[in-house]
């Protein structure tokens, strides 16, 4: 009891200095939760797109079979569907036609699929994202969208239905058409597919999977869901080091102040230790009391960086980072994050942002806190 009672002595002394430098201790806060605030904005929102993406591959394929022709993805035949499916292991096989398509009149691309049967579109009818919408200004049920390839050829589809914003993230740019219409648009024969996707039963089975259709298939690539989250990964991974690069000039600054912090004291800080020191204030007491005052400015800076990345990212939608973070394209997905934060990383940020302003006050304190009392005030 007696040490919990010194402390809060110490925590109470150490609130009324700091108080008593206000202009200067509040301009600290300011720059060291900026830096706090663009390294977590970038964590946050790297961390929400991580898990945005784990949701979205739930529902992919475990193994998709693309044809190559001259290293490039090529059409490949519906006759190696029975092939695939013969191998043991594969339980179920489906060829896939999708594609792009380029809007003259937006400047975008569009994402063109063809959906399962029981969400396939009706011939003539079309289902778009929002972004599609809102680029093209298609805001009801049954907006004719017209799409042309080529000079002179206009094709008109109805919207039957646009995605919600929810999955804005997925969908913005998704445009699912009809097989038939799908066909006829892209000239694709009957008999051609844009890939396989398979469904293999046991996942622990997939690299023996892709090990036999390898040698089935020679000049096919197979890509499965392993390969896709780490290829995403690597993709967000790679956008969140640009942003914490962006933030090294704040670091920089920041680890200025710090290496000025910790070549020594103020005239004025030398001279209120000297003060406590002759009033028999004890050098450890000086030392942790300097500590507390690290701890305050380092975990309040901590705590408003934070709190306002979050508010940031998983409110205001993340303005600053997201055109960043997201890519570049012409047509923007409007959605809001749904809110992720990794423990462990919010650990090591408090580790890396607090403990060395913390450290850098105890070298130049407890110089000042072993010397002569009467020459340090002097």
């Amino acid at each position: 009891m007696n040490a919990l009672r010194r402390q809060r002595a110490l925590a109470d002394y150490t609130i009324a200095a700091l108080s008593r430098r206000k202009v200067k201790n509040l301009a600290l806060v300011a720059v060291f939760s900026l830096v706090v605030f663009l390294l977590a904005s970038a964590m946050f929102f790297a961390s929400a797109l991580r898990q945005e993406a784990d949701a979205a591959l739930e529902g992919a394929p475990d193994l998709i079979v693309q044809q190559l022709s001259l290293g490039r993805q090529a059409m490949i035949s519906a006759d190696l569907i029975d092939d695939l499916a013969s191998i043991r292991g594969v339980r179920d096989v489906r060829g896939r036609l999708w594609g792009y398509y380029y809007d003259r009149v937006s400047g975008a691309n569009y994402t063109v699929m063809v959906p399962e049967a029981g969400q396939m579109p009706p011939p003539g009818q079309v289902i778009i994202g929002e972004g599609i919408a809102r680029a093209r200004g298609l805001e009801w049920q049954g907006a004719p969208l017209f799409l042309s390839r080529k000079q002179g050829d206009l094709n008109r589809f109805d919207v039957a239905q646009t995605f919600e914003s929810d999955s804005a993230l997925l969908t913005a740019d998704l445009l699912l058409m009809n097989a038939a219409d799908f066909r006829a648009f892209f000239s694709v024969p009957e008999d051609m597919f844009t890939d396989l996707a398979a469904s293999v039963r046991n996942p622990r089975e997939r690299a023996t999977v892709v090990d036999k259709a390898s040698r089935a298939m020679p000049d096919a690539r197979f890509v499965t869901r392993d390969d896709i989250a780490r290829t995403y990964m690597k993709l967000f991974d790679w956008r969140e080091g640009m942003m914490v690069a962006l933030a090294a000039v704040a670091m920089l600054a920041f680890a200025i102040f710090a290496a000025d912090k910790a070549s020594g004291l103020s005239a004025e800080e030398a001279r209120e230790i000297g003060i406590l020191k002759a009033i028999g204030w004890d050098t450890r007491d000086v030392i942790a009391m300097k500590l507390w005052e690290g701890g305050f400015v380092s975990l309040g800076a901590f705590l408003l960086g934070t709190t306002a990345a979050y508010a940031h990212v998983f409110w205001a939608g993340a303005p600053l980072f997201a055109p960043v973070l997201k890519g570049w394209a012409v047509i923007y997905p409007a959605f809001r994050l749904a809110p992720g934060v990794d423990l462990s990383e919010l650990v090591v940020l408090l580790l890396l942002t607090t403990l060395p302003y913390a450290a850098a006050t105890v070298v130049p304190v407890w110089r000042a806190a072993s010397a002569d009392p009467d020459a340090v005030m002097r």
